[in-house]
């Protein structure tokens, strides 16, 4: 029987709509205040369409005209600037690590205005998420004037973004829990779930310093070990989201036992229970807090110095392996040592080489990473299709003059 090749999908007028939308609203982030003839030319999108848009969006509340309108080249009628309208509606953040959960609240700039964290007294999924709603409550009763567009969640381990729920997570113990379903039942809110290193991956495209890159890698390293990867705007995710799972890469050298029964995996050789155990027995610190470990460097102790530096260089070379397979245009890597020390970000470099060394960032959210990975969850879902808000407000999503602008 002869071969035929598979028919092209193509795009439907709602699909259409969805990603002119979303570039759109994407340009306003990026190059607000900007005129709408700019968007038009940034975009490829014909000034009428971005005429429509604009007004479905300040309409919705997204948008807003800037105060001082532009003349171009002092002549002709003057434009008046849009820009992101981020006084209006907050996204609430959940990021569940193993010692404790990260709440915050978060604007549209992926700013976080508020935030708390509940260290766990167990790991159980029930009190966890229960806890997490109470308290994402309590930051919603404190800021009155702001309206919640939903709730992202992000973790680590095998977490099925489709489906809402964390696979599994071995260092928690959580199996197949439904976590969209419990917290959204607790919060009345649309609640997105997704695992924290392609939350994170997002985060950097959409708000921090991988805009604008064609390809992202971002490297998570923390008690959980993971990756994400995206090219042209999307995020690989594999069959039921289990892409990005680097735990068990083996690490040449590596000495740590894991639970999987071989020795030297990635994340029980880098991790930071690792890393606190090893701080432990050079008398660095006396308790399990990787942040001791980095003040301990900062007072100048040499083992807490040897420590981080020796993990950054592996971190690099971890990260190494990850750029010959996938060849991106930018990593980012999130690791306390590369995020506060200079001496770190060299090993990272000079672990992943002198060729590739310029394209290998720390995380742009030093202060804030975990808040940020649990709101980017629910950002990244808004600008994938800002019209999606016309169902919270009650406003018809279909929009006219959609046409391409003429080459």
């Amino acid at each position: 029987m002869p071969r035929t090749e598979a028919s092209p999908v193509t795009p439907t007028p709602l699909s259409r709509r969805r990603t002119s939308a979303s570039v759109v609203l994407r340009s306003v982030l990026e190059h607000g205040p900007v005129a709408r003839s700019t968007i038009s030319r940034l975009t490829g999108l014909s000034p009428a369409s971005v005429t429509d848009y604009c007004a479905r969006f300040s309409e919705l509340g997204l948008i807003r005209e800037s105060a001082v309108p532009r003349r171009s080249n002092g002549v002709g009628r003057p434009h008046v600037p849009v820009d992101l309208d981020d006084s209006r509606f907050v996204v609430g953040g959940v990021h569940v690590a193993v010692p404790y959960t990260t709440v915050a609240l978060l604007d549209l700039r992926g700013r976080v205005l508020a935030r708390r964290e509940l260290k766990h007294e167990h790991t159980a999924p029930e009190p966890v998420l229960a806890r997490a709603a109470e308290a994402l409550g309590a930051l919603l009763d404190a800021a009155p004037g702001c309206r919640p567009l939903g709730v992202g969640v992000a973790v680590g381990g095998w977490v099925d973004r489709d489906s809402g729920t964390v696979v599994e997570h071995p260092l928690l113990g959580w199996h197949e829990v439904p976590v969209r379903e419990v917290l959204g039942a607790r919060t009345g809110l649309p609640v997105h779930v997704d695992g924290h290193a392609r939350a994170l991956v997002n985060a950097e495209r959409l708000f921090g310093r991988a805009r604008g890159s064609r390809s992202v890698l971002h490297l998570f390293v923390g008690n959980v070990v993971d990756a994400a990867f995206a090219t042209n705007d999307e995020v690989h995710h594999g069959p039921r989201s289990q892409a990005g799972t680097i735990a068990h890469l083996p690490v040449p050298g590596g000495t740590e036992p894991c639970e999987c029964g071989r020795t030297g995996c990635l994340q029980v050789e880098l991790s930071e229970r690792t890393l606190c155990r090893r701080a432990r027995q050079a008398g660095v610190i006396e308790g399990d807090n990787p942040m001791h470990v980095v003040a301990a460097a900062a007072a100048g102790d040499p083992e807490a110095v040897r420590l981080l530096v020796e993990r950054a260089g592996a971190v690099g070379r971890a990260a190494r392996l990850l750029l010959d397979v996938l060849n991106p245009e930018t990593v980012v890597v999130t690791e306390i040592g590369v995020m506060h020390r200079q001496d770190c970000l060299a090993a990272l470099r000079e672990g992943v080489g002198s060729e590739r060394a310029n394209s290998v960032m720390p995380t742009g959210f030093l202060d804030s990473v975990l808040a940020v990975a649990g709101g980017a969850v629910a950002l990244d879902v808004l600008y994938r299709d800002p019209l999606t808000l016309s169902h919270l407000s009650g406003i018809n999503s279909e929009t006219p003059n959609v046409d391409r602008a003429s080459a």
